[in-house]
This record gives structure tokens, sequence and C-alpha cells, in this order.
């Protein structure tokens, strides 16, 4: 009976408007009125609030990836972009855009801070304290929305205790940036590192206008701890305390890189030309990276934000519909869901990027996996990323990841990416590199490419490879062959002496410096090949803009080539944009905050 209100009660998070209600922004508003009931007494009410808490989220989920997609290296505007995202793009967004709203993020926090100053942590169900993993979580939405809000605004107004009258936010608050954020909230939400979520079962969120049943998996509306934490030390160049973080909740959850594969046949216009070893024998393992999009069930993905079927049942998104995908239709014919008059294109960073790659595959008249032949056929995941369709004589593509209307936040591959940015910032790019082609299982210990020291790290400090936890590691993939095919072992001629290699000279060239072979070399390289990966596997999906911004930042602090290296590099990489500030200026990277 108990499970069954439970299910019922979450309902509700698509079914009503919970949280705060309607006001004024709450650093502006004279109001005196409450906001809140002050009631937390009923075990129901940890749900009901967390509930509350995670509506917060989807409405502020849209803002949170236009502004790193618009202001990031992998989309372009066209003639359709409304006036909002083309000020995004060029960086002369002001307060006025519809997208800047500190507002929507406050109200997370304000929702963590009550529910955290008011719930009862001693409530029982038998010996179990029943409101702990909901007090964790808010905890943990609450880091994670603070960072968000300081790698968009900077120095951003800070408060850990619950403002309960619109009065009292008339207050001067201290301001913190990423630094102040994590030295605030990381000494305390690391006490809770490895505790799981809240978990609810699945909820039934309806069927959408066009007739498809769509069911959310409540577990994974949540922000595990130490994925936050890992987040706050790779901010701040904690990289040790990082990849610690990262590798505790892959250890705790037996957390693996998949085999995927992108099944060309889906796609065959754009595969006439394979060589006929590959086309007319092809073979794969795992399951199509495309089942990480996929509206129910999806693969892959540890926190998500799903959205509404349509608007009677809550929350809705822009997000589709501005990248030409009209979700909310009511036809049942896929082609009448592509919209010529989308608002966002890729950009042409994007396609180059993605066509720089090659595919490697064991042709078939080899079973041995000792002959790997190359062709240069670009990155898969572009192919099922982008759909290319026609109407009214016009091709165009549409980009494909959030035809379910679900917002990924943290993806397997995304955590281990960011491990290999972490572990390469260490001091240990070959491990990173190993994340990229082989993955951790029981051949890729031994690899060639590990150097001593590495190994040595890999058994002991953050030890994928010790005896206790080969086990849990033993059958992972690289996450480069996601999109490109057979880049594990020996064979194949995706190797770290020759893929680090070209991407140096391609460094020397773009920026015309001299790069050497030194370790900190390396590293820069290394943490290219990382960028790329990000654009590769996680484009479109909201981290673009930080994750540049984040890897800028480090390139400064390592003056391998200089102290403003990094601005250099971001600035290269936006020029096509035509930013109407420089971004050799970090202050330039910053949105402006109402005051």
């Amino acid at each position: 009976m108990i499970m069954k209100k439970n299910i019922y009660i979450l309902t509700l998070l698509f079914g009503i408007v919970f949280g705060m209600s309607s006001c004024q922004d709450m650093l502006q508003s004279e109001s005196d009125r409450q906001i809140f009931d002050p009631s937390l007494s009923e075990k129901t009410d940890s749900i009901f609030y967390t509930l509350g808490i995670l509506k917060g989220v989807q409405q502020a989920i849209d803002q949170y990836v236009l502004i790193n997609e618009m202001r990031g290296d992998l989309t372009q505007t066209n003639s359709h972009t409304s006036v909002h995202l083309r000020a995004l793009a060029n960086f002369s967004a002001n307060t006025e855009n519809k997208y800047d709203s500190a507002y929507v993020f406050y109200r997370i926090i304000n929702n963590c801070n009550y529910f955290i100053a008011h719930r009862d942590t001693m409530l029982l169900t038998g010996s179990r304290r029943v409101s702990m993993p909901e007090y964790v979580q808010a905890k943990a939405i609450r880091a994670w929305t603070y960072m968000q809000l300081a790698k968009i605004y900077g120095k951003v107004p800070f408060y850990t205790t619950p403002i309960t009258k619109i009065s009292n936010t008339n207050a001067n608050l201290p301001k913190k940036d990423l630094k102040g954020i994590c030295d605030a909230l990381a000494p305390d939400l690391a006490q809770y590192a490895g505790f799981a979520v809240p978990t609810y079962g699945n909820i039934d969120a309806g069927t959408t206008n066009a007739g498809e049943t769509k069911t959310v998996t409540s577990s994974r509306c949540m922000f595990p701890v130490d994925l936050v934490l890992g987040d706050l030390y790779l901010e701040t160049q904690q990289y040790e305390a990082a990849a610690k973080s990262y590798f505790n909740y892959l250890r705790t959850r037996r957390t693996t890189t998949e085999s995927y594969f992108i099944p060309f046949m889906v796609y065959p216009d754009y595969y006439r030309n394979l060589p006929t070893d590959l086309y007319r024998n092809p073979s794969y393992t795992g399951e199509a990276w495309t089942t990480c999009f996929a509206m129910n069930n999806p693969s892959g993905v540890i926190t998500y934000v799903p959205m509404a079927v349509n608007r009677l049942k809550g929350e809705t998104t822009e997000l589709p519909q501005l990248f030409g995908y009209d979700f909310y239709t009511t036809s049942n014919q896929v082609k009448e869901r592509f919209l010529p008059d989308r608002q966002i294109d890729p950009s042409s960073a994007y396609y180059a990027v993605s066509a720089a790659q090659d595919y490697y595959y064991m042709p078939s008249s080899s079973s041995s996996g000792t002959v790997i032949n190359t062709v240069n056929s670009g990155d898969w995941r572009r192919y099922a990323s982008l759909t290319t369709t026609t109407r009214n004589d016009t091709t165009f593509s549409v980009m494909a990841k959030f035809h379910s209307a679900n917002i990924p936040i943290y993806r397997t591959s995304g955590v281990y990416l960011r491990l290999a940015e972490a572990l390469n910032r260490m001091g240990y790019p070959d491990a990173a590199f190993l994340i990229l082609k082989d993955g951790f299982n029981a051949i890729s210990a031994n690899a060639a490419y590990l150097t001593d020291k590495t190994k040595t790290l890999l058994a002991t400090t953050i030890p994928f490879f010790s005896t206790e936890n080969r086990e849990t590691f033993r059958t992972g993939y690289g996450i480069h062959s996601y999109g490109s095919g057979y880049t594990r072992g020996a064979y194949s001629p995706y190797q770290m002496n020759t893929i680090v290699g070209k991407k140096m000279q391609e460094i020397a060239h773009t920026h015309n410096i001299s790069v050497g072979t030194t370790l900190n070399d390396t590293i820069n390289a290394v943490e290219d090949l990382i960028c790329d990966e990000y654009a590769l596997e996680l484009a479109f999906e909201g981290s673009r803009f930080g994750d540049l911004c984040r890897l800028a930042r480090a390139k400064n602090v390592a003056a391998t080539y200089g102290t403003t290296f990094g601005s250099a590099w971001l600035t290269r990489k936006l020029a096509y944009k035509n930013p109407v500030v420089s971004l050799m200026d970090e202050s330039a990277w910053y949105l402006p905050m109402q005051k």
C-alpha cells in the first residue's frame, strides 16, 4: 500500500508545478510574503520536497543547455535564429536576454536550503533513517546548481540558509567563485561520498501527442554525490581529488564503459563508398550508440532531466524544436517532425572534428585481430547525432539527441572523459589515452604504452587494476571506439605515439608555436584529444562552453606555451562567432547578472 502511494506521489512530478511559487526575481523583489510552508514533519514530505527540487531543475534545464551550447564551438546560428540565441552566440547577451536568468537557479538553491535546514533526518522506519537519501540529494543538487551559477556568472551571491521572506533577499550576501563554492560545500558533501541516490521505481510519464509512451527511471533523475564532488574538484584544478571521486562512483556502482556501435546500414546514403570488406560483412558487439538517447531506459545515462510529454503533464522543453524536431506534434509521420525553420545548426567546427577522424575495422578476410584496416570516413557518431532529411525541396540536418525530450546531465562516457581529463593533468597522459583507446579491461592493464609509474597509479591511488577491482573493470571499451571502430589493442593503427604526435603537429601549425616532446607537451596534446572526444561524444548536450573554459584555464595555469595560451586557444576556437568582446579577457566569459 505504501509503495502504491509513493508511485502516485511520483506522478506529481509530471502533473503539477512544485517548489517556490511564482514571484519576482528574488534578488530584487520588495515583497514581504512567506515563500514556504514550514512543515516538514512527515516521512512522505521528503519525497514531495525532492520532487519540488527536481521540478526546479526541469525549469532551468533549457537555459543551462542553451547558454553552454550557443556560446560553444559546436553550434551556429541561421536565418531563423532568435535575437536572444544570436546574442548568446556572439557574446552580446545582457540581462534582458530571455535565457539569462539567475533566478531559475536560485529557486533550486533556496528549495534545497529550506529542505536541508528543516528536514528531520532522524525519522526512522525500523532502524533506517528514511529521510537521509533525500537530505543528501538536496546537498548534491545545491552544490551542482551553485557550480553552474559560478560557471555562467563568475562570482555569485552565496547563502546556505533558507530565505523564507522575499524581503530578506535584499540583504548583502557574500559572493563566491568556483573555488569559494568548492571550499564552502565540498568538505561537507564529501562525508556522504558513496551515498546511494533516492529511488522510487519507474514513473509512467504519460503518452506523447503522437502516441508514444514515456517511462522515467526515478533514480536517474538524481545527482550522485561523487560525481558532483568530482566536478567541483575538476573545475578548481584539484585533479587527484577529482579522479578519486570519479573512481569512487565507478567502483561503487560497478560502472564500466559499454561496447557501442553505429549501425551503418541504417544510414546507407553515407556509406556507399565504404570498402566492401567492411560493408558486406559488418559485425557488431554491444548496443547501438543511439540507445543512449532512447525515450525509455536510455543506455549509459546516470542522470538526466526528463521533460513532460505535453503541457498538461508538466514542464515541457523548447530544446527539440530549437534544434529542428517537433517532439510535441500530433503527427505519426516521422518526416513531419523535422522542422526546416530550426534555430540552431551544427557548426563547421563540429563537422570538421568529425571528418578528421579515421574509422578502424577488422576486414572480413581476417578473424585473428592482427590485421586492422583504416578508412577515412570520419567519426560515425556524427551520423547518429544528426538526422539529414528533405522537406519542401530543402535538405537539412536535425540534431537527434533530444528527440525523446530527455536532457542528459551525466552519462557514463562523460564521467570517464572527465576522469581522463583529471588523470592527464595529474601527469599521466597515457592513463588518459587508455580511456580513449582501450578502456579499463583485463588486457589493457598490460598495455605497452603505459609507463611503470602509471601502472602503479592504476593499481594503488586510482586502483582500476588492483587485485580487488580487476574483476569489476575487466570488460571496458575505449570511448573513441564508439565512433571510430576498432581502436583497441596493439594492432590497431590508433596508437598513442601516432595520434598524440599528429595532434602535436596540428597544435604547432594552428598556433604557430614550437611543440616539443616533453611531458607537458604531451599533456597539452592529450588534453586537446580529450576536448575533441568531448565534442564527438557529448556534442549539443549542454556542457560545451563550460568544458572549453575549464580547459582554457588549465592551459593558462600550466603555462606550457605562456600564461595566456589557454585564452588564445579559446579565442581561436570561437573566432567564427565574431564575438563582440575579447575572449582573451576571462571576465568576458561570463554573462552579466541582474543587479
